[in-house]
């Protein structure tokens, strides 16, 4: 009967598009999983369609209480049990998800409990509850239906009794009594803010249903539970993934993205893990030690003080965080301890400067060389990202797998370096929008790669790190002057998250109006961090840059090239100018490369490989606060050449010291890495 089986699609399809909420949000997922009676008898057959519209057609039917969907093939078996059925088990199966009716698995109630079809069969009172399709030893009205969900003898409420749930006992002298089953916001407490509650409220304090953490509706949203596995994120439960006050959720209302629910706290405070006051481990969410300025040497903004910037951390709501003065502290999970800073420009910033403990990682958890031969069992990257299977297909279709590299042990999720990137061991990644992502696994002590920076060597570029030298203004340098640098972006927000950003491209003017004839605005639809330490990011746009005189290419250098000492560079941005200048249009300014061994000296002993320096100039020319991230163009071969980025610096433009920028060369095996598998 094709016919009514098209008619049905396309009515549960009008059905789901003319609400927010998802017939998904009355079912419990269990991942790669199926569930199978025992002994096995036929499957009922397979039918075609989306899992919301399983879902929807298990909803309808009073006889349907799970459902299996095959995801490739996009097929839905619908099943008259649970896991909680007798004669069934649960097996292991990659190519399906088990979808379970909820009413049917917690053993909490919502409101009074109407809905509840769990199997508790005992009364609060502990007496064994009566069958109710039995009249002995007591006689009474409510008689089972498949639709009432009076079986067997499980305690429910089938008169909307307040005190929830309840049952006819097998005592003569008891005729009936409440089973005692707790509320959902009350059956399970929280601790601290609820970073690790896991119960089964899915409603927030008003009483708005929760939006499924795996959709992306009617709200979009960065929490997919395959990125972050260790948050809890299943179904539509509340959870606190983000560091916030108390668990919440999107709702299904479009009007109301986000809520708080209600939860009972904890009475007792669990202790601090791994508290340490002199380095830090794991995320850093322990330390408790009195580091009270940022890795650039920016004093920290107090946690109890909303100036220069308004934030939620505040101390009396998060009890368990000790977030004492303006000391370092991790209270969101971040990657590792963090405060907002004393300047108004900059928000937040890192307190990488603090040691990780000796003893954070295992004799195995360390890799010597470039990591090639690393055989340990890390299997999350530095952002705490699970891995993906070497093996497997979802979400990212590898180029790297063990057919291809039989002699690299790619086992399990396990963080290896087939490739033998100089970066260290890596994995493809279960975030969607992240291919592959480096592991949070040191060098092992005393580990050190040889330096193999090239030396200078004729190079040529071809159709790139070329501009119309005509809009440059001649004259002398001081502290910068406007210019075209057809190679810098100014990157834009609108909203508050990704789907905000965007690029602008062709600008002289920092402030632009709309009519501006060379001004192209492109979103950023992905973000890709650099290896650590590299203080850099690729940004996906959403289509190509259209290129003209003020939007061109700039060459990349050849891979660990130095450039010649005296190579005369240039950097550009929109900074402050310290009066120099207009800081309203795009200023360009030259600087002579400083040659290494020079820089070394001039800066005893501190400059690293990842580093490149210019000469001071008397005139105090450089980079200063709104300039960082922008380039160090050098003219090698008659083209202009990446090799550095701008980086923050405590001082801006010093006469008396070398001004440091990211040396790109280090870092173009990644780049080229990056847009070969994105």
């Amino acid at each position: 009967m094709p016919v009514p089986r098209v008619l049905l699609a396309v009515a549960v399809a009008v059905a789901l598009g003319a609400g927010s909420r998802s017939p998904l949000n009355d079912f419990q997922r269990l991942r790669a999983t199926e569930l199978l009676p025992l002994p096995p008898e036929a499957p009922p057959p397979p039918e075609p369609g989306p899992a919301e519209q399983c879902a929807q057609r298990c909803a309808t039917s009073p006889a349907c209480r799970a459902f299996h969907h095959e995801r490739q093939s996009q097929l839905c078996q619908l099943l008259r049990w649970t896991q909680h059925s007798p004669g069934v088990r649960l097996q292991k199966n990659i190519h399906c998800d088990l979808y379970q009716k909820k009413d049917y698995l917690r053993d909490c109630i919502v409101a009074d409990g109407i809905s509840y079809r769990g199997t508790r069969a005992t009364t609060e009172k502990g007496l064994r509850c009566q069958h109710w399709q039995a009249t002995t030893p007591h006689d009474h009205r409510f008689l089972p239906s498949p639709r009432n969900g009076l079986e067997e003898n499980y305690c429910r409420n089938p008169d909307r009794d307040k005190r929830g749930p309840w049952c006819y006992t097998v005592d003569p002298n008891v005729r009936h009594q409440s089973c005692g089953i707790k509320k959902c916001q009350d059956a399970i407490c929280m601790t601290c803010n609820g970073e690790d509650y896991r119960g089964f409220v899915d409603h927030t304090e008003s009483g708005t249903e929760c939006q499924r953490w795996d959709l992306q509706h009617p709200h979009k949203h960065p929490y997919h539970p395959d990125k972050y596995p260790e948050k809890g994120l299943d179904d539509n439960y509340c959870r606190n993934p983000d560091g916030s006050e108390q668990p919440w959720c999107y709702t299904v209302d479009p009007a109301r993205e986000r809520e708080y629910c209600r939860i009972r706290v904890c009475k007792k405070r669990p202790r601090p893990l791994n508290v340490t006051t002199n380095c830090f481990r794991g995320k850093g969410e322990g330390y408790r030690g009195r580091v009270n300025v940022t890795v650039s040497g920016i004093p920290c903004q107090r946690w109890d003080a909303q100036a220069p910037h308004r934030h939620h951390f505040v101390p009396e709501k998060y009890p368990c965080k000790d977030l004492q003065e303006n000391y370092c502290r991790n209270p969101d999970g971040s990657e590792a301890p963090w405060c907002f800073t004393t300047r108004p420009s900059v928000r937040v910033a890192f307190c990488f400067h603090i040691r990780r403990c000796d003893d954070e990682l295992g004799a195995q958890e360390c890799y010597h060389g470039h990591g090639e031969t690393y055989r340990g069992h890390v299997s999350k990257t530095r952002k705490g990202i699970t891995c993906q299977r070497w093996d497997a297909r979802t979400p990212h279709v590898p180029q790297i797998s063990p057919a291809t590299h039989p002699e690299a042990h790619l086992e399990e999720n396990y963080c290896r370096n087939p490739d033998n990137d100089s970066h260290g061991p890596w994995c493809y990644t279960m975030d969607p929008r992240m291919p592959f992502d480096y592991c949070a696994i040191k060098p092992c002590s005393g580990n050190a790669v040889p330096s193999i920076l090239e030396s200078a060597e004729a190079v040529t570029f071809e159709q790139c790190g070329r501009r119309d030298e005509r809009l440059q203004l001649k004259g002398r340098i001081v502290g910068g002057q406007p210019g075209n640098s057809p190679w810098t972006v100014s990157i834009r927000n609108r909203d508050a998250d990704l789907s905000g950003y965007e690029v602008h491209l062709g600008l002289l003017f920092k402030d632009p109006g709309p009519a501006d004839p060379d001004l192209q605005a492109i979103p950023i639809v992905r973000i890709l961090c650099g290896p650590s330490e590299s203080h850099l990011v690729l940004l996906k746009l959403a289509r190509p840059a259209v290129l003209n005189k003020r939007v061109a290419l700039i060459c990349l250098p050849p891979e660990r090239y130095v450039v010649p000492a005296g190579t005369i560079c240039e950097i550009a941005g929109w900074g402050e100018t310290r009066g120099t200048a207009d800081s309203r249009v795009l200023n360009v300014a030259q600087l002579p490369v400083l040659a290494h061994g020079e820089c070394q000296a001039a800066l005893r002993g501190r400059l690293k490989e990842s580093e490149l320096c210019t000469a001071p100039l008397r005139s105090g020319v450089g980079a200063c606060e709104g300039d960082y991230g922008g380039p160090l163009a050098c003219l090698t071969a008659d083209c202009w050449v990446l090799e550095g980025v701008i980086t923050p610096s405590r001082v801006c433009a010093r006469t008396d010291q070398p001004a440091l920028f990211i040396r790109v060369s280090l870092y173009v095996d990644w780049i080229h890495k990056v847009m070969k598998m994105v």
